[in-house]
């Protein structure tokens, strides 16, 4: 991976260049990563006019699950502890003659840039703005390869969750046993706090589980997902507790399960994002759900959870080819209880066969 590794700094490189600063300074951890293979605990990432440079304030971590950094990368560790890797980039930055240095202004407390800025007073401070973020939108296939792995943890965690008993136990327990399924099963850990919601809870997007039990005739919503080396997937599913789901759990399952068939169906590069959005949105709105419809329909996944693009009624922009977004629509009913059908797929031309699903764990409605 260290031609790949160097190639992405040098595509940001020339964007540096093009707008006047012959160094940057990366401080975002996902960032880093992406950049330098590796985003230790505190490092930062220098690319300088005279080589690039990791920064970090103690010894890189070994394991594999936080990466390593890329063999032509010079890694320096701070000489003592307290000291501040962004500052002392910015001093190795001046000393290499530099006018300039590109910040992720967006990344950095005031305070940090008031520490850079009085270390290096004569060198101008630029605005990265979201150049690296912008690089990662569109995976390669080792990084499509590694949601792909994640993927397939989450769904097998998920489907063994579903083969045991769930009533009486509660939100809380069950969403532990989630995340421990997904470190058995080899993912560097869950890829955000696994959300598990029962009854007049479920439905809700981002609910944190309580200590309510799952009862007969419940609605049970889990939305859940695995990191692995790094690249974090999502899949969101909604069953229902008992032998016979009522009538209004089936026609509101079929309602969202239409919405994202449709959202799913439109994903194609050059597809703006709005448009996405609005394919799932328009089947939701049309049954009087306007009102109780999240912000948006899915968002990027990669080495974060939540990345640009966003699916969103006002979204700039368009879909490219080899782009992992969720779409998740869902419908929330106070009182009652609600559904969220949540699936991780990667944007391909219809050449290659469409969209690449890959949470595959079916969304039939199920009686548990």
């Amino acid at each position: 991976m260290s031609e790949v590794h160097v190639a992405r700094r040098a595509c940001l490189r020339e964007r540096c260049q093009a707008s006047g600063s012959a160094s940057a300074l990366v401080s975002r951890p996902a960032n880093v990563r992406y950049l330098a293979g590796a985003a230790p605990h505190g490092a930062v990432l220098l690319l300088g006019r005279a080589g690039d440079l990791l920064l970090c304030p103690g010894p890189p971590d070994e394991r594999p699950a936080e990466g390593r950094p890329d063999e032509a990368l010079r890694v320096e560790r701070l000489p003592g502890p307290g000291g501040d890797p962004a500052v002392a980039a910015a001093g190795h930055a001046m000393a290499q003659g530099g006018e300039c240095l590109a910040v992720e202004e967006h990344h950095l407390t005031v305070a940090r840039h008031r520490a850079i800025r009085s270390v290096v007073p004569r060198l101008r401070l630029a605005d990265l703005g979201g150049a690296v973020e912008q690089l990662r939108v569109v995976k390669d296939e080792e990084e499509i390869s590694c949601l792909r792995i994640g993927a397939e943890i989450a769904d097998q965690a998920l489907g063994e969750l579903l083969e045991s008993i769930l009533v009486g136990r509660t939100e809380r327990h069950l969403a532990l046993e989630l995340e421990r399924r997904l470190v058995d099963h080899g993912a560097d850990g869950p890829a955000f706090a696994t959300s598990v919601a029962t009854g007049p809870n479920s439905g809700r997007r981002g609910h944190r589980p309580t200590d309510r039990r799952v009862e007969e005739g419940d609605f049970l919503s889990v939305c859940l997902g695995a990191t692995y080396r790094g690249y974090r997937c999502e899949i969101g599913r909604t069953f229902v507790i008992g032998t016979s789901p009522a009538d209004w759990q089936i026609e509101l399952y079929d309602l969202v399960f239409a919405a994202q068939r449709a959202g799913r169906e439109i994903l194609a590069p050059g597809v703006a994002y709005r448009d996405v959005d609005r394919a799932a949105r328009q089947v939701l709105d049309s049954a009087g759900y306007a009102e109780r419809l999240p912000a948006l329909t899915g968002h990027g996944v990669g080495l974060e959870i939540d990345e640009d693009p966003e699916l969103a009624p006002s979204a700039m922009g368009k879909l490219d080819a080899c782009v992992p977004v969720t779409v998740e629509p869902g419908v929330h009913l106070p009182g009652r209880g609600g559904v969220r059908i949540d699936d991780t797929l990667v944007v391909r031309p219809e050449a290659d066969g469409g969209p690449e699903l890959l949470t595959i764990t079916t969304k039939e409605l199920l009686a548990l």
